[in-house]
C-alpha cells in the first residue's frame, strides 16, 4: 500500500469514526508521511501534506506550516487542503496560520493556491483583519473573478458569524 493510498482509507476511518482504527494506521504511517514530507521530489511532499488532513493529523500541523512554505504549487495547495479539512471542527488551525493564509491568499504566484488559501479563512475565528482583506481582494478589479467570488463569499459568511456571535454575548 502506498501513503497515497493509506491516506484514503484514513480518511474513510475518519468518516466512518473509527478512531481506533485510524489510530493506529497513523502508527504504520508515521515515519513514511514524515520521509515523505522531506522529500527532493515535489510529487511526494504533496502527496504527505494532503495525507495529513486525510488522517486528520492535528499533531503535525507544524508540518504543515513547511508545505504552505513550499516552492512548490502542488505542495502549498495540497497543505492547504490539509488545514482546509483540519479545520472545520477547529478554528484553531487556521488561527495558528492566518498569517501565512493571508499572505498565499494576496500575493502567491499561482490562482488556484491563492483561491484555497482564500477558501481555508472561511473555518478560521470572523477577526476584523480578515474581513478587511477579504473585502478589499473581491473589490479589486485587477484580480482574477474567480478568486473575487471566493473572497466576496468568505467574507460573507465571517460576517454573518461575527453578528451571530455578538448577538449570543449579549
Amino acid at each position: 500500500m502506498t501513503l497515497s493510498e493509506a491516506a484514503a482509507q484514513a480518511d474513510e476511518l475518519a468518516q466512518a469514526g473509527s478512531e481506533r482504527e485510524l489510530a493506529d494506521l497513523r502508527g504504520e504511517w508515521g515515519d513514511e508521511l514524515e520521509e515523505a514530507a522531506r522529500s527532493s521530489d515535489f510529487r511526494e511532499r504533496a502527496v504527505a501534506f494532503r495525507a495529513i488532513g486525510q488522517f486528520r493529523w492535528r499533531a503535525k500541523e507544524e508540518l504543515l506550516r513547511r508545505g504552505l512554505d513550499d516552492q512548490s504549487p502542488a505542495c502549498r495547495g495540497s497543505a492547504l487542503l490539509s488545514v482546509e479539512l483540519l479545520s472545520r471542527d477547529h478554528p484553531s488551525t487556521v488561527n495558528s496560520v492566518r498569517s501565512l493564509l493571508h499572505r498565499l491568499g494576496t500575493t502567491d504566484d499561482n490562482a488556484a493556491v491563492r483561491r484555497l488559501a482564500i477558501l481555508c479563512l472561511k473555518n478560521g475565528s470572523p477577526q476584523r483583519e480578515t474581513i478587511v482583506l477579504l473585502d478589499g481582494l473581491a473589490g479589486d478589479d485587477e484580480v482574477d473573478t474567480e478568486l473575487r467570488k471566493a473572497a466576496a463569499g468568505v467574507a460573507q459568511a465571517l460576517k454573518r458569524r461575527q453578528t451571530q456571535q455578538a448577538q449570543q454575548k449579549r
